[in-house]
């Protein structure tokens, strides 16, 4: 007799179980997704900050930067002034950011002087010697010309060109392929025909 009771028990326990299984995991999956993204290994000031929906009525409306008292810039997407950010905090613009502050790939950084490896540039002509004008994540910096035995190989096109780009190899040096690369080197290469080809000295 407690055999039954107790088979029953387990029946009636599983039935509930599938029973109610769609409703609690609905639950879940809408306590999961009403979680705020923040992506991993970003600083409390490298968060983005918009104005709750609550107050941004009370804020002051803009149409450009001029609107805004000092410290604040006019985010043309919400038409209301914020404050200027900080170093790591996302940014649109050069303006968003604090003084000595440039927006570059999304984020507040400190300012390079021009002509030097990471600053801004639009032709060869704007970076200092050794170095060439070329794309970083969609953006034009000063990036060093390659060296004795780094890997030269430029994509025929697509994504990977437009979007990252190296310079030619170093004055005096000629991009080739490379027909003898040592055994251990060869076991880390993933792709041969894109790490084949390094700058090397011209051949006498």
């Amino acid at each position: 007799m407690c055999s039954i009771l107790q088979s029953l028990r387990l029946g009636l326990v599983a039935f509930l179980f599938y029973f109610f299984l769609p409703f609690a995991r609905g639950h879940i999956w809408a306590w999961l997704l009403s979680i705020p993204y923040s992506p991993p290994g970003e600083g409390p000031l490298a968060r983005e900050v918009h104005p709750p929906l609550n107050i941004r009525d009370s804020l002051v409306s803009c149409d450009h930067d001029r609107s805004c008292g000092k410290g604040f810039s006019c985010d043309r997407h919400f038409r209301v002034c914020v404050p200027l950010k900080q170093a790591g905090q996302y940014c649109r613009r050069d303006a968003q950011c604090l003084k000595g502050l440039t927006c570059m790939f999304g984020k507040c950084h400190h300012s390079i002087p021009e002509g030097q490896e990471g600053a801004r540039c639009k032709l060869d002509k704007d970076c200092g010697g050794s170095m060439c004008c070329a794309r970083h994540h969609g953006e034009m910096i000063c990036k060093r010309r390659l060296m004795l035995g780094e890997s030269c190989f430029v994509p025929d096109g697509g994504l990977a060109f437009s979007i990252n780009q190296i310079c030619p190899c170093e004055e005096g040096l000629l991009c080739r392929k490379a027909t003898d690369i040592p055994q251990r080197e060869k076991e880390f290469v993933y792709r041969p025909e894109v790490e084949n080809w390094q700058c090397q000295a011209p051949a006498v």
